[in-house]
């Protein structure tokens, strides 16, 4: 069956790469009770440490451990690639990143401030025996360096051990065009799934969690939420798109638990802060938003579908299974 999400048309790939400039690349690990990974999210290709993109996040439920979120809230800004991996491989992914920028800004953390290394996590501790600590450093260059416009979707990277809605989840990513003002702009979003419960799930209106096999009672999980734009935003205006990506994930049939960590980033890619001690940007109106917001709205929920749709079933840690969804429709 196919499913529509949304009315706005998709982009070329319809994949957040289809904001120009922004690229994704994994590391995937499995090896029998070792199903997790690295994702990561370029959002230019430039010095992100000297040319930062103006960025906004937004915790829905904050039971998580993400790195970076509290001076995006307080500057407005992203200035490293955004990492994805599991829970308890945050620490690892955090110096890699600090590594990657040492390497490439010398005087980073002397002449200049320290960097401010974005990751985030779900726990993939069903599938994958996380306690193993098997993400290294150089998992986390690999992925960097594998970062590229097209990447695979599902059991891929930080998605390798992610269940959603107990079927087999993990990375989902889509895309939108809207109008702003008299002009077009792209919308786009990466998920990282880890979250819900069978019955729950709808599909573009439609109940399909209630005809498909059902787990085990699901514990809560989470859902990260990654946006970019090429359209001129405010960190405000970003903050503001990123409170409807919420929207999106209830589209698919989620509610936020106590126990659950969703949170929302976006980044435009449309102006760089540099050192200047002046800058002048192109801002779009508030007025003229409501277009951008359906459109993180229909990618996040796209996205989460494609994370579904993409993923094979997998066996990992202690025998335990997420099948694919694809199999049981």
């Amino acid at each position: 069956m196919e499913y529509a999400f949304g009315d706005l048309p998709k982009g070329k790939r319809n994949l957040i790469t289809d904001v120009p400039g922004v690229k994704v690349g994994h590391k995937t690990l499995a090896d029998g009770d070792v199903q997790t990974g690295v994702t990561a999210v370029l959002p230019h290709g430039g010095d992100l440490f000297h040319e930062k993109c103006i960025a906004a996040c937004h915790v829905v439920n904050g039971f998580g451990k993400s790195a970076g979120l509290m001076q995006i809230r307080e500057m407005g800004s992203i200035e490293t690639p955004i990492l994805l991996t599991n829970t308890l491989s945050v620490g690892t992914a955090y110096t890699a990143c600090v590594r990657y920028t040492m390497e490439r800004a010398p005087r980073m953390g002397r002449e200049e401030a320290t960097v401010n290394p974005v990751v985030a996590e779900c726990n993939d501790g069903y599938l994958s025996d996380i306690r193993a600590l098997r993400v290294t450093e150089q998992d986390v260059f690999d992925a960097i360096a594998a970062a590229g416009e097209d990447f695979a979707l599902g059991a891929a990277g930080a998605g390798r051990g992610m269940g959603c809605y107990q079927f087999k989840g993990g990375i989902g990513s889509a895309s939108r065009i809207c109008g702003l003002g008299g002009r077009s702009f792209t919308v786009g979003a990466l998920l990282l799934t880890n979250f819900g419960r069978a019955p729950d799930l709808v599909l573009a209106g439609d109940p399909v969690g209630k005809r498909a096999a059902r787990a085990a009672e699901a514990p809560p999980g989470s859902c990260i939420m990654l946006l970019a734009t090429d359209a001129p935003l405010s960190s405000r205006q970003l903050e503001r798109c990123c409170r409807r990506a919420q929207s999106g994930l209830a589209r698919t049939g989620g509610v936020t638990s106590t126990g659950s960590g969703e949170v929302a980033l976006m980044f435009s890619t449309a102006n760089r802060l540099t050192g200047a001690p002046f800058q002048t940007f192109e801002f779009a109106s508030d007025d003229a938003l409501t277009p951008v917001f359906r459109a993180v709205t229909e990618a996040v929920e796209e996205g989460i579908a494609r994370s579904l749709f993409a993923a094979e079933t997998v066996t990992g840690r202690d025998g335990h299974t997420r099948r694919a969804l694809r199999e049981l429709l």
